[in-house]
């Protein structure tokens, strides 16, 4: 199946956004709306001593300041922790519970303190400067490793060796013993760096109390049922007591799936003054106040028979992560994973969410021990896959793979990217004085869970009495083009126009509950929930029709939005339904499905990317990219393609260049800004080759597997594989990202400096 880019329509939603008809959290402007700044901590970890809030309250056009007491007052409660889990010991796991505004402690850098709302932007900007903070500064923990030494400094007093919880799947000691005897062993210690998923539209909120006395939040999230949740629980007030409205939403990738302090800031300050209260944050604040992503270490060893087949997997990672098996036959697999509190800023799922860092694990230690073995990475891989006779496979280690056929994706990917062409263009690059390199990684994600506890989502259409209809859809859109996906869904099903469908989402009034976005789950769940809502409509309508046709049911029809009695050339249309199910009920043509998946799905595919390096500069150009993808059934190709071009772009972003530094000694974070952080530019993303080969999926109607984060799971080590392939005539078999032109160069030089 390849690309035809000339027959897509269009996005439904383009005109609206390009032409400043968005609906943004920034562009709502309330009557009588108040503005709030946060004034955040400036040290990284301290005993909180006084925070002196006088000469911010007395400042003109300032309507209050909010303080841990204040909070307290109002009964706002602490941030549970999410890791319900256990220690090393097997004792449960300190709950870290974190305040919404800082008291007794502060324990990094850009911690809420307190907040500042005034008439203007301006006045609570200079009133927040006004706000004393008196601390007693304390050591500070930088880098897990360092975190896990006997006598660090203590980031939670109740957590003496800072680990958070510790994870353990698999046979340890077992696999431990195989890589012990095995013929072959291949080790790597290595990490993935810390990342900032910096959305184009900066995280905002503004609160309200409505006419019947209700808290509604319009916030820039991508879950607003999760939310609404969180904060009837926080605020300890009644779900019905809440609303969230999140409409257009620029960008998520995991960062805004929860509840922030500000989202409980401006409510209790809109409870407080009974008038809006919003805060917008700038992109200086986004990097201090956002949630990070990534930043795992991990000590890795792969066992490997005589023949080169896999025998075991032991990871142990240092940070929180998920674990997955990869697409490979690999008889043992044990990992374990320490989460551990440091004071740099707080992590939280960003795209992919584990499976990038597992799979960049499994699928480094596999070119390793190619190069190790003297085979080749592709035939390694090949030799090691799990054949579609195996399906459902049960890898041992945690997941069951329903579907898949991982050696036509491998074979596929050959081909588009022209691997039987490499050695040539190697020998022209290194008659051009340049290095060329050829990497490659076969990822395989979870989606449509989180992991593997499968969550529903719900689907309201109502059908209007002049033949239009709105859906009402739990899952929402935060740029991935979801509302032209399902509103094409619904036109398809009912023979309506596109035109004709209305597409709401974002609101938790219109639908008890909502999956929201998350999981590459919008298509899987949300557009079974969808299906099943149209093929419900479909089928009231049908009985309505018969009655107004005076037919049997049976004799009904359904065809181009109309109903045609069997026989005849008399026909009834949507329209017509649904004025007579209105003259029946006040609610009129309405139905809602909720679907439930029964197992979670897994979207595989292969990538191979091929970059140039120039050994002068330590430059490295990405030169071809070829993905064949196995997202199960492609509703929308365009939108799918666009969605691995975007993964890649953040997978090659953070292999070649972004990383967030903190400075080891105070804390303070060195890379605030866009003139410190390196994010990727359109000259270093390739233009991505790709053919998508379904193998559809059994578990959901459609036969959707998932694509929000295909492209990035696989891009990163493939990246990765492909400079270290182009490092090897210097004897370089591992660097670690981000492979900045200064990385490259500083190896290259080492490597021939050590060579005399």
């Amino acid at each position: 199946m390849t690309t035809r880019w000339g027959e897509f329509q269009g996005r439904i939603e383009d005109d609206r956004l390009v032409t400043g008809q968005g609906a943004y959290v920034a562009d709502l402007a309330l009557p009588g709306m108040a503005f709030g700044v946060v004034v955040r901590s400036q040290v990284a970890h301290a005993t909180l001593t006084r925070v002196d809030t006088t000469a911010a309250v007395a400042h003109p056009g300032v309507l209050a300041v909010l303080t841990a007491a204040d909070l307290a007052a109002d009964g706002v409660g602490d941030f549970p922790a999410n890791a319900n889990l256990t220690r090393s010991d097997g004792s449960k796991a300190f709950q870290a519970r974190r305040p919404v505004l800082a008291r007794d402690r502060v324990r990094m850098v850009g911690e809420p303190v307190a907040f500042v709302v005034a008439e203007t932007q301006a006045a609570a900007e200079a009133a927040a400067e006004l706000v004393v903070v008196e601390t007693d500064d304390l050591p500070v923990v930088m880098d897990h490793f360092a975190a896990r030494n006997t006598g660090s400094t203590k980031v939670w007093p109740e957590a003496a060796d800072n680990a958070a919880f510790v994870w353990r799947k698999g046979d340890m000691a077992a696999a431990r013993a195989t890589t012990a005897t095995a013929p072959h062993v291949v080790r790597l210690s290595s990490h993935v760096s810390r990342v900032a998923a910096m959305t184009l539209e900066p995280r905002g909120c503004v609160g309200e109390v409505d006419a019947d006395g209700r808290l509604v939040l319009y916030a820039s999230n991508q879950s607003p049922h999760i939310l609404k949740s969180a904060i009837a629980s926080l605020m300890k007030v009644a779900p019905d007591k809440v609303r969230v409205i999140a409409r257009d939403v620029g960008g998520s990738f995991g960062m805004k799936s929860g509840a922030y302090p500000e989202d409980l800031l401006v409510l209790v300050a809109t409870r407080r003054l009974n008038r809006p209260v919003r805060w917008i944050s700038d992109r200086r604040e986004s990097f201090l106040s956002d949630d990070h992503g990534r930043d795992i270490s991990f000590e890795g060893e792969l066992a490997l028979d005589k023949d080169g087949k896999f025998q075991a997997l032991a990871l142990s990672f240092a940070c929180n992560i998920g674990g997955i098996a990869g697409v490979y036959r690999i008889p043992q697999i044990a990992a374990e994973v320490t989460g551990v509190y440091t004071n740099t800023g707080l992590n939280a799922p960003y795209r992919g969410a584990g499976r990038p860092e597992a799979t960049y694990a499994l699928e480094r230690l596999i070119d390793i021990a190619a190069r190790e073995l003297g085979i080749d990475p592709f035939e390694l891989r090949l030799r090691n896959l799990v054949p579609p006779s195996a399906m459902p496979y049960d890898t041992g280690f945690v997941f069951t793979y329903d579907c898949g056929e991982f050696e036509g994706t491998m074979r596929g990917v050959a081909d588009l990217a022209d691997r039987a062409g490499f050695a040539a263009r190697r020998a022209d690059a290194t008659r051009r004085g340049m290095l060329l390199g050829l990497g490659m990684a076969n990822p395989i994600e979870v989606a449509a869970g989180p992991f593997t506890k499968v969550r529903s989502d719900t689907t309201r259409i109502d059908v209007h009495t002049d033949g239009t209809a709105t859906l009402y859809a739990g899952s929402m859109s935060t740029g991935q083009g979801i509302e032209t996906t399902l509103t094409d869904l619904v036109a398809k099903q009912l023979g309506l126009p596109r035109e004709a469908i209305r597409y709401e989402a974002g609101d938790t009034d219109d639908l008890v509950d909502g999956r929201g976005n998350g999981g590459s789950g919008a298509i899987a769940v949300g557009g079974a929930a969808t299906l099943q809502a149209a093929q419900k409509v479909i089928a009231t309508a049908k009985t309505l029709a018969a009655e107004l046709l005076e037919a049997k049911l049976d004799d009904i029809d359904f065809k181009d939005g109309r109903f045609p009695l069997r026989g005849t050339n008399r026909s009834v249309s949507l329209a017509d339904v649904a004025r007579l199910a209105e003259r029946k009920s006040p609610a009129g043509l309405t139905e809602t499905a909720v679907f439930l998946p029964p197992a979670v799905t897994f979207p595989n595919g292969s990538h191979m990317c091929e970059v140039e390096v120039d050994p002068e500069t330590g430059v490295v150009r990405i030169v071809r990219y070829a993905i064949v993808e196995d997202i199960g059934t492609v509703l929308n190709e365009t939108l799918a393609f666009g969605q691995i071009q975007g993964g890649v772009a953040m997978g090659v972003g953070q292999a070649l260049g972004e990383l967030i530094v903190y400075d080891g000694d105070s804390g303070q974070l060195m890379t605030g800004s866009f003139m410190d952080y390196q994010m990727p530019r359109a000259e270093d993303v390739p233009q991505v080759h790709l053919r998508t080969r379904p193998v559809p999926t059994k578990v959901n109607p459609l036969g959707a597997k998932g694509v929000g984060e295909a492209g990035t799971v696989g891009s990163l080590v493939a990246t990765v594989n492909a400079v270290c392939n182009a490092l090897e005539p210097y004897g370089i078999a591992h660097l670690e990202m981000p492979l900045t032109p200064a990385r490259v160069w500083t190896a290259i030089e080492a490597a021939k400096a050590a060579r005399g």
